[in-house]
């Protein structure tokens, strides 16, 4: 056991759950102190991943880009960051240690750290999904945020995707009361164009978005 965490091939491996152990003290001291890792971390995630439309059902269209679905996906922002990298620590490691061992017990050799250790991320983050899943059932919850889309009335939104006339809507997004940010359809209310980058207040729901003025 001890050749296997200590050979070249496994030193990612080995590091992983070294890291791990110390996050997980480190955690454990955060607990005792009454504390805990919620918001040590957190505030490094993007400010859209917590309000993608996966997290709060507010009834709005949303379209996050690619990245924050993927981290959406792999559950970063549903738990404390810090548990999750923990997760993601212990699952890597052990999928590595794990592979080697098998490769082993038929080759007698181990697979190249340079082929092994990219190749066990791919492998290992299905299983970092739904262990953080499982986690993320077991946490408390904190109180919900969701809101009613009419409750964004009166809000100062900004257009990020392309310009909106009347009859053919942008995107923009807009903070709600509690600092997430929504996705969500604007036209203006008047004869008007809004361009990309533009503030404009939202005066009213529609059945697909908002009808919007200039600030």
């Amino acid at each position: 056991m001890w050749e296997l965490i200590t050979h070249p091939s496994n030193y990612a491996f080995s590091i992983s759950l070294s890291l791990m152990f110390m996050l997980g003290i480190l955690e454990l001291m955060l607990l005792i102190a009454g504390g805990g890792s919620q918001g040590l971390l957190d505030q490094f995630l993007p400010d859209d991943l917590s309000t993608s439309p996966q997290h709060a059902d507010t009834g709005m269209d949303g379209s996050p880009n690619l990245f924050i679905q993927l981290l959406d996906w792999l559950y970063i922002g549903r738990v404390p960051l810090l548990i999750w990298l923990i997760i993601f620590l212990t699952v890597y490691g052990l999928t590595g240690l794990i592979a080697q061992t098998v490769f082993y017990q038929f080759t007698s050799h181990y697979f190249s750290a340079w082929i092994i250790a990219p190749a066990c991320l791919f492998i290992c983050m299905p299983l970092v999904r739904y262990s953080s899943m499982l986690i993320a059932k077991i946490l408390p919850k904190d109180e919900t945020t969701a809101i009613f889309s009419e409750e964004l009335i009166g809000r100062t939104a900004v257009i990020i995707l392309g310009e909106a006339k009347q009859h053919s809507p942008a995107q923009a997004k807009v903070k709600d009361q509690f600092g997430q940010i929504h996705y969500i359809l604007v036209e203006p209310e008047d004869d008007e164009i809004f361009s990309q980058g533009q503030s404009v207040i939202l005066s009213e729901k529609t059945s697909i978005g908002f009808l919007a003025v200039s600030v």
